[in-house]
């Protein structure tokens, strides 16, 4: 994450920021230069509070939400790569997955220390402090299985079995993560946290064109690019998962940019395909909805 990016992300947005925060603009921009990753969510909240005055509830809250699915998604690569589930990862892909439980747990720190240096609490898992766990693995809080909810388990319940079954709840999950982060975007614009979130973006993009790829080399039945393309969500061998597994991509179809039909531009051959009109872009979605749609994999 380069802090550099975030000092010019703030003079765009208010030209006079660094005469608020210092009357030394160089002084400032060298501090960009070398100031340690490790004290950058430290920096962010002393920018904001020096430029700013205060940090907004909503803010926080909506860091907050972004923490509650990066420990989700890291419980859920942890099991998946631990030594209780030797097997269900083929050895060529476990670097892979490995990589990705790094860059959650990763995720984890960076939203906990900004949270915490912006003067509010970070989220936590329910059995935090439970014995068997070991923050940020929180094992009891998940149930990845779905077992308590009777449409949800019959396409979940070898999650951590099967590799195919995994393969799609990876999927499922990353791309809704994207959506729920993109959803919490235009909170976050104009403010010194912007640029780290669009990095953490770019990060579970990449997450999600990994799992789709191993899912496209192993012939799924969807055939999935590595982006969402139109509202297609991951076939699984069950054969109510396609209605179960639809409303976590609805919007997705969408081909209208602002005031822009994308598929009615011009092409290379005609119009601009609907379908890579709507590839072209992640559609945002609701913290309201990501959570009805995670719920029965969090436990009370």
């Amino acid at each position: 994450m380069d802090f550099r990016n975030i000092l010019s992300d703030i003079e765009k947005t208010d030209p006079e920021v660094f005469e608020r925060l210092s009357p030394r603009r160089t002084v400032l921009k060298s501090f960009g230069a070398k100031v340690a990753v490790a004290a950058l969510p430290l920096a962010i909240a002393s920018l904001f509070r020096k430029a700013y005055g205060k940090t907004t509830t909503a803010v926080t809250d909506a860091l907050n939400n972004a923490l509650e699915l990066e420990y989700m998604e890291f419980n859920f690569y942890h099991i998946a790569n631990n030594i209780t589930t030797v097997g269900l990862i083929p050895t060529a892909d476990q670097p892979g997955f490995l990589t990705i439980e790094a860059h959650e747990k990763g995720h984890i720190n960076f939203l906990k220390t900004t949270i915490t240096a912006l003067g509010a609490t970070p989220f936590k898992p329910n059995y935090y402090t439970d014995a068997t766990s070991t923050p940020p693995y929180v094992p009891k809080a998940f149930d990845f299985r779905a077992s308590g909810n009777p449409a949800y388990a019959p396409i979940f319940d070898h999650v951590f079995d099967d590799y195919t079954t995994f393969l799609v709840a990876a999927q499922t999950f990353e791309d809704t993560h994207i959506r729920a982060v993109l959803g919490q975007m235009p909170g976050w614009a104009g403010l010194p946290v912007f640029a780290q979130a669009q990095q953490l973006l770019a990060t579970e993009g990449r997450h999600a064109a990994f799992v789709r790829l191993i899912r496209r080399n192993r012939n799924a039945p969807e055939q999935p690019m590595p982006w969402v393309s139109n509202n297609i969500p991951p076939l699984s061998a069950v054969p109510t998962s396609n209605a179960i597994l639809q409303p976590f991509y609805n919007g997705e179809e969408n081909t209208h940019q602002g005031s822009t039909a994308i598929d009615q531009l011009p092409g290379i051959n005609g119009t601009i395909p609907s379908v890579s009109a709507s590839a072209a872009f992640d559609e945002p979605m609701s913290q309201t909805m990501v959570m009805s749609l995670l719920a029965p994999f969090i436990n009370p």
